[in-house]
Order: C-alpha cells, then sequence, then structure tokens
C-alpha cells in the first residue's frame, strides 16, 4: 500500500472519529440544555467544566478542519517519499500533523476561555448560544475579516501546498513538525473568526458546525476560493448587521 493511501485512511480515521464523537457530544449537550433551561440559573463552572469544554472544542477542531488540511498533508507525504528511501516518511508526515493539530488545541484552550467567560458573564445560554446582539457582532467581525489582507494571506497559504512546502521546508522530524506548526498557523490565521460563529447557533449544532466545516474546505479547494470568501463576507455583514437590528430594536 502507497504512503498516500496509508495518510488517507489515517486522516479519514481521524476525522471520523472525531465527526463520531462530537455527534454523540451533541446529542448528549442538546439533552443536558433542555435540563439547564428549567434551571433559575446557570450554576458557575468548575475545573472540571473547563477541561471537558476545552477537550470538546479540541476535538471538534479535529473533525472540522483535518479534512481541510488533507491535500496540504497528502503532498507532504508524497513529497516525503520522494526524498526519502527509508521508513521515516510516515513519521514525518505524522509529526506534520502533530504540529498542525497542536496549534488548533492552542485556539481551542482560547474558545474554552471564551466561553468561560462568557457563561461567567450570562452572555450565553446553556444551548450555548450568545446573545442575539453579541451574535450580531461576531457575524459583521467575521464578515469584515473575509475582506482584510491578513485573511487573504493566511487563505493563499492554505490554498496552494506545493507553494507552501517549497518555501517553508525544513528538513527532519523537527522541520515536519515546525511545517505544521506552521501551516497550523496559517490556518487558525484564515479560520479563526468563522470557528467562533459557533456560538452564534449554538456551539454543538450539528448543522451549523458541519455547514461551517464544508465552507472552510470550499473556502480552500475551489479554483474561485477568494470570490467565494467575500461572497461569504459580504453575506456574514448583511446578516449580522440584520441580527443587530432586530436586538436593538
Amino acid at each position: 500500500m502507497s504512503d498516500r493511501a496509508i495518510v488517507s485512511i489515517g486522516l479519514l480515521g481521524v476525522a471520523g472519529l472525531g465527526w463520531l464523537y462530537i455527534v454523540r457530544l451533541g446529542r448528549e449537550m442538546a439533552a443536558m440544555a433542555d435540563m439547564a433551561m428549567a434551571m433559575p440559573q446557570m450554576t458557575p463552572w468548575d475545573l472540571a467544566d473547563f477541561v471537558l469544554t476545552f477537550l470538546m472544542w479540541a476535538v471538534m477542531m479535529v473533525a472540522m478542519m483535518v479534512p481541510s488540511a488533507s491535500p496540504m498533508i497528502l503532498t507532504f507525504a508524497t513529497i516525503n517519499r520522494k526524498r526519502l528511501a527509508d521508513e521515516t516518511p510516515l513519521i514525518r508526515t505524522g509529526l506534520f500533523l502533530v504540529g498542525y493539530l497542536v496549534v488548533w488545541a492552542g485556539y481551542s484552550l482560547l474558545a474554552a476561555l471564551g466561553q468561560w467567560g462568557l457563561h461567567a458573564a450570562a452572555l450565553i445560554t446553556p444551548a450555548m448560544v450568545v446573545t442575539p446582539w453579541l451574535g450580531g457582532i461576531l457575524l459583521v467581525a467575521a464578515g469584515v475579516y473575509q475582506f482584510t489582507s491578513l485573511k487573504d494571506v493566511c487563505l493563499s497559504r492554505c490554498q496552494s501546498p506545493f507553494g507552501f512546502i517549497l518555501t517553508q521546508w525544513r528538513e527532519g522530524a523537527a522541520g515536519a513538525l515546525f511545517m505544521g506548526l506552521r501551516h497550523g498557523a496559517f490556518c487558525v490565521g484564515c479560520c479563526w473568526v468563522l470557528m467562533a460563529l459557533l456560538f452564534v447557533a449554538g456551539v454543538m449544532n450539528l448543522l451549523w458546525v458541519a455547514a461551517i466545516a464544508a465552507f472552510v474546505l470550499l473556502e480552500k479547494v475551489a479554483p474561485l476560493g477568494r470570490v467565494v470568501s467575500r461572497l461569504a463576507g459580504a453575506i456574514l455583514i448583511l446578516w449580522g448587521a440584520w441580527l443587530l437590528a432586530r436586538a436593538l430594536a
């Protein structure tokens, strides 16, 4: 079996396990949210709540982002095999993936801290949906970000696997890990505000999670990815403005 086939199966397995976890957790969280809605007020978090929330975000980022990172990882695996004749190509591809996921784990930590703060300020419901006015602000912010130069720079790195590898190549196992970290940083720079939109319709709203994951994949692999990005930005701005107008009316 070729390295590319092994890596493809591995990526499919990692993403598939992530989706199985969040589907199961989403159903459990929906039931818990129904019970929490009947309570007079939300109880403060303890450390266990924070850890579980971090794990939820981390697994969700794996499920959502590994598919969109697959073209880059497969390209890295192919070039590694061509450069090396020993057993290390698969190991280095694994290290690339580890580096990529470490960056998203860092994002997950920040997202969990943000959710903790929103919970403490009573700005989020038990169903993990923010207040309408805050949701409107998030949508407008996400839409505006789609037009920024930082978004363009990060998206261009994610859209061109060969270009990234040619400019960012590092030798050895440490180099593979560094490249994974580097690509993860560009990917977070591209998608961090889009991931924050999970707070708008519900962090564990499975349809919303799937829709954002599908858009991220489309934005990276579509021939007109920048057009898709800007069109989505305009829609998000209009949607956010409408939500704000309703909230403030």
